[in-house]
């Protein structure tokens, strides 16, 4: 059979490109992945950027979603658009079985950000990064080969612990652009009045207390994935705990900036990342333990019906399975990629017409 990288060629090619332009942490963490997988990855994840894309950058949103669905119905349908990326996504979802429902509930997300929805809780919250960051967990454990509710628990925790972390980075940008998803009913214990909050936004303690809540529910999150690393195909560990740890990162940069995510966006520096390499590999080599399999806690509930829709297309392709590279040339490659991002993304902010608001600079995850 024909890899993925042979089928679809130049398509291929163009994923790669777009995900150079504003997906670098995703696409470095990928580097760390067999050639197989990363693959896939960067075809799946494409066509997510695209979408993104297709919402944010339009006046009639929902618009935009139905033109989405349509073009997701013809993916399954076999007859996908004349775009790159869709045509790269269809050649994945046929050779690793991801169902419909997964991708689905990824435009049923931006749906949700198209009726500029608010979310009083946190499992409403919890709601929304299912759908549009737990779901590309799904879909990436499948691409590995992951079937079991336990990995694909783990893999949907991810997800929705990275989403947790853009949301506590980025709290001063989307109030700018009208957004909110903080969770009202902590806002409302902390004394913040909604909307006189978002007329003029500024830092608060009161505000940090809030990112900090969310913070620390993302890191319980981290916590559950690391005890789950081993569920994942040996091979791809470093990629996984990569992506984990660089993530996680954001948070802590967010704490070192006082938990002011409004007139300052945390950004991860490339000698920072460089460092957490090594801790993902040792993340990546921890030993399989009793205790810590029985410390590990039930999926975000929001998740389940994501991996229900997973389990339901049974056992993984036998073919998905590549040879180890050793972990330090997948370091080094990773570094090296890190450092080509940064400058790509300098150079691309340069011919921007005018800068971020408040000076924001930084890497778009």
């Amino acid at each position: 059979m024909l890899t993925l990288r042979q089928s679809l060629g130049s398509d291929l090619a163009a994923c790669r490109r777009l995900l150079r332009g504003g997906s670098k942490t995703f696409l470095a963490a990928s580097h760390l992945l067999p050639s197989a997988v990363r693959d896939a990855a960067c075809a799946l994840y494409a066509f997510c950027r695209v979408a993104d894309d297709a919402v944010d950058l339009v006046e009639d949103k929902h618009e935009a979603v139905r033109q989405l669905q349509q073009r997701l119905d013809a993916i399954y349908a076999g007859t996908p658009w004349d775009h790159s990326a869709d045509r790269a996504l269809q050649a994945v979802v046929n050779r690793y079985a991801i169902p419909r429902a997964l991708p689905g509930a990824l435009l049923d997300g931006f749906a949700w950000d198209a009726q500029y929805r608010e979310y009083r809780t946190l499992a409403e919250l919890h709601d929304y990064c299912a759908r549009v960051a737990g779901t590309v967990g799904a879909m990436m454990a499948m691409i590995m080969g992951v079937r079991s509710p336990e990995g694909l628990a783990r893999a949907t925790d991810l997800g929705v612990a990275m989403q947790l972390s853009n949301i506590a980075r980025d709290v001063g940008e989307d109030a700018r652009a009208g957004r909110l998803f903080l969770p009202l009913d902590w806002l409302e214990a902390e004394g913040i009045d909604r909307a006189a909050w978002l007329r003029q936004p500024a830092a608060s303690p009161a505000l940090g207390r809030v990112i900090e809540r969310l913070l620390a529910e993302a890191d319980r999150l981290y916590g559950q994935v690391d005890r789950g690393l081993h569920l994942v195909p040996a091979n791809c560990r470093l990629g996984i705990a990569a992506a984990r740890t660089l993530y996680a990162q954001i948070g802590h940069e967010v704490r070192k900036r006082a938990l002011d995510s409004v007139s300052q966006r945390a950004v991860v520096s490339t000698p920072t990342k460089a460092r957490l390499m090594a801790h993902a590999y040792r993340l990546a080599q921890q030993p399989r333990r009793s205790d810590v399999l029985r410390a590990a806690a039930p999926a975000v509930p929001a998740n389940l019906y994501l991996i229900q829709a997973a389990v339901a297309e049974g056992a993984a392709p036998a073919f998905i399975k590549t040879p180890y590279l050793p972990w330090w040339h997948q370091a080094r490659r990773a570094v090296w990629m890190l450092e080509m991002f940064d400058e790509v993304e300098q150079r691309r902010q340069s011919r921007r017409p005018q800068a971020l608001p408040n000076g924001f600079s930084g890497i778009s995850q």
